[in-house]
């Protein structure tokens, strides 16, 4: 009987150096302090330092009126991602009832604890003024892809800069806290603006005739 010889396994290889991916985990862990999931793309996790809420991008535009400067807000593709205060994903259906827009159907919805997005590339030190005023777009990553129209700041907390709910009143609706942007003001804003892309694209539809 001939004996078996056991099948040596291949250690796995630790990432290389100048791997762009492991690259930009680190930066995002390093710089930022934010929890990020290995892999390619990096995705980053919700639900711990921000949730996020998820417009399509002519929805969201006129929304960040409301938002500091510090706000980080990124797009995907068609989409606009805008961080806001870790627990706003839990208070958005409530909120959207008390504004009275939860019987709709809105392109508008909420990411987080248990969630990820994917991670924009890190921005460039040169940035470009985006078409919007007061906002910055980075030029990197292909078409389609996630990149930061606001890229977060290291070395600066995000949560301050974050839209919130006001802490008053044990959580009553009505401000942010603190210097923080107001989250009602943000998601009456998108609602509204969701509401009159909805109608828009529906009256573009050829009709159907029987």
């Amino acid at each position: 009987m001939v004996p078996s010889v056991p099948v040596s396994r291949v250690p796995r290889r630790p990432p290389r150096p100048d791997d762009p991916v492991e690259a930009v985990r680190r930066w995002y862990e390093n710089e930022l302090g934010w929890a990020a999931v290995p892999g390619s793309p990096v995705r980053l996790v919700t639900g711990l330092r921000f949730d996020v809420l998820e417009v399509p991008a002519e929805a969201g535009f006129p929304g960040l009126r409301h938002l500091g400067p510090a706000s980080p807000v990124a797009l995907h593709g068609e989409r606009m991602r805008l961080l806001v205060a870790a627990g706003s994903a839990e208070e958005l259906p409530g909120l959207l009832d008390w504004l009275e827009w939860g019987a709709l159907a809105l392109d508008l919805t909420a990411i987080g604890a248990g969630g990820s997005i994917e991670a924009p590339p890190p921005p460039d030190p040169g940035v470009v003024v985006a078409p919007d005023p007061g906002t910055r777009e980075t030029r990197r990553g292909p078409r389609g892809a996630a990149r930061w129209l606001r890229p977060p700041e290291p070395g600066r907390a995000v949560e301050p800069a974050l839209p919130a709910l006001s802490a008053l009143g044990g959580g009553a609706v009505g401000g942010g806290v603190g210097n923080a942007p107001d989250l009602v003001r943000l998601v009456q804003t998108m609602a509204t603006h969701c509401h009159r892309v909805k109608l828009r694209r529906a009256c573009a539809q050829p009709l159907a005739f029987s």
